[in-house]
């Protein structure tokens, strides 16, 4: 039945970057919102069953083209239609999935990757034909898919199926990382000659039965899984872009699965074991960007001043509700490559002073833009303001509009709210940090920072390539333009009687709406 649920307003949250990249990426982490312990029967798996999951939504243009994921409702759906060769492990390593594994020659330009048995919802095989359909389809320069820039290392001119199972991957240059490629955010793979999806045929755990755009997508089991049948029988994906009508969804029995809660909506449901309440630690990336080439920001005794007039805890409790743990201004905590030895930033409003004053900077008048456009935002940049008045410098806060605010902050001003989903840190540094890199919102450009990554990319020996990571990072802590200091958890409730969600693994990731594992108790 595809029935609307209330409070239809055009509230877009993007994934990946602020601009849609999360991600990330993406998985459901467990937090209990009660100490109960599930009953050895309702902990066992069991089949049948309907759930009903409700997300923000797209509006009326919505379709299920996989390419065009964009939304996390999109990609929860293509997550549920169609499979990608890899996806991301809780700590954003790649996983194997429609590839059972991959191989590099020695100089990591040549990339052999082979396909498990796999078919499609009409009985077809999966052949590494359709993995180079896939490939070239989201390629093409006239079509506007995302993981387009994802691809763009690999001549896909030059690749070829070896044999009905094995994908030769020829590469322009050297790449380490190649497996993130695969696991790469709407990769996903359809059938060979694919290009209109009313009715989308996938290799996923569920298959098409109706889609309304806007309102309702009512998936079924698909008993031939290559991962193993899911335990419902249905799966269907409900609309409602107000965050209360999401809430009084779950709680009027409308639906057993509600996506992106805020702090404040977490914590006042908690313990009262009407719905359980799910934390994805390490979700979302919590900061602000500078602008590294442009004043007062070209001079990096500036940005190191504002890295020690943000006062983390102050910014966790007051923007996010609690709901995260503090940063230190370098991505990815708690995936491969995160520098773990960097001392721990705080505040020291005496050292932020006198680097004010080394640059010339003591009475400091400067704009943050910001916007109401994800959780904590507008809160965050009041609190920064508030701060940095202690250091003398005056911060003017400005609220854009949050349908433009992404594209508006990629090249405008200088100071931003800025938030990011979980992806690998090579990608991070790949998208945002290269002199080329096309959303490079702190326009840090600097010749020997991609000399690095360049050698890096050349390095076949872990930790060797661990050692060049990390020395970027360390430049990047000491004097680069992200100021990040959080990285908040994203909530998801669940009705009591939902089971199998996974724990510990944060949005973006492969066990981020794995609706196949999920039952009903």
């Amino acid at each position: 039945m595809n029935t609307p649920l209330p409070g239809l307003a055009r509230r877009r949250f993007l994934l990946g970057t602020g601009a849609g990249a999360a991600a990330l990426t993406l998985t459901a982490v467990g937090c209990s919102s009660t100490d109960r312990a599930p009953s050895a029967e309702s902990a066992t798996p069991k089949s049948g069953g309907k759930l009903r999951a409700v997300f923000t939504g797209g509006g009326a243009n919505e379709n299920l083209d996989p390419h065009l994921s964009n939304l996390f409702v999109d990609a929860a759906r293509a997550k549920a239609l169609f499979d990608k060769l890899a996806d991301s492990g809780a700590d954003l390593a790649a996983v194997p999935r429609l590839a059972s594994g991959w191989e590099p020659n020695a100089a990591l330009d040549t990339w052999t990757v082979k396909l498990r048995k796999a078919t499609f919802h009409d009985g077809r095989p999966v052949t590494a034909e359709d993995v180079l359909y896939s490939y070239r389809r989201i390629a093409d320069p006239k079509r506007a898919f995302r993981a387009r820039a994802s691809l763009e290392p690999v001549d896909l001119a030059a690749s070829r199926a070896v044999d009905q199972t094995t994908v030769e991957f020829k590469l322009k240059r050297p790449y380490a990382e190649f497996p993130n490629v695969l696991a790469a955010f709407g990769a996903y793979i359809v059938p060979s000659g694919a290009d209109n999806f009313v009715q989308p045929v996938g290799s996923g755990p569920f298959s098409f039965v109706s889609f309304t755009p806007g309102s309702s997508l009512l998936v079924k089991r698909n008993p031939d899984y290559w991962d193993g049948a899911p335990h419902l029988d249905e799966l269907e994906f409900l609309i409602a872009n107000e965050e209360s009508a999401r809430v009084s969804a779950l709680l009027g029995g409308q639906a057993d699965y509600a996506h992106e809660l805020n702090p404040a909506t977490a914590r006042a449901q908690e313990g009262k074991g009407r719905i359980e309440i799910v934390r994805l630690r390490n979700s979302a990336m919590q900061g602000f960007v500078m602008k590294t080439d442009r004043p007062p920001f070209d001079d990096k005794r500036v940005r190191q001043a504002f890295f020690l007039i943000a006062d983390r805890e102050e910014l966790i409790d007051g923007a996010l509700s609690g709901a995260g743990v503090i940063g230190n201004d370098v991505f990815g905590l708690g995936t491969q490559y995160y520098p773990t030895d960097l001392p721990q930033r705080t505040q020291d409003l005496e050292k932020a002073k006198a680097l004010l004053r080394e640059a010339g900077a003591e009475k400091l008048k400067i704009t943050l833009d910001t916007s109401p456009v994800a959780a904590g935002f507008v809160e965050a940049a009041g609190i920064l303001k508030e701060q940095a008045a202690k250091a003398g410098v005056t911060v003017e806060v400005k609220v854009g509009n949050k349908d433009t605010y992404w594209k508006d902050i990629l090249d405008g001003g200088v100071l931003a709210s800025y938030r990011s989903g979980a992806m690998p840190i090579e990608s991070h540094i790949s998208q945002r940090l290269l002199s080329k890199s096309t959303t490079n919102a702190t326009h840090w450009k600097q010749p020997d920072f991609d000399d690095l990554y360049t050698q890096a990319q050349s390095t076949r020996d872990t930790a060797a390539r661990t050692a060049l990571y990390q020395r970027m990072q360390r430049r990047l802590y000491d004097e680069g333009g992200f100021l990040i200091w959080g990285f908040a958890d994203w909530i998801v409730a669940t009705s009591p009687k939902v089971r199998g969600v996974a724990e510990e693994a944060p949005a973006n990731t492969l066990d981020w709406a794995r609706f196949d594992k999920i039952w009903l108790a």
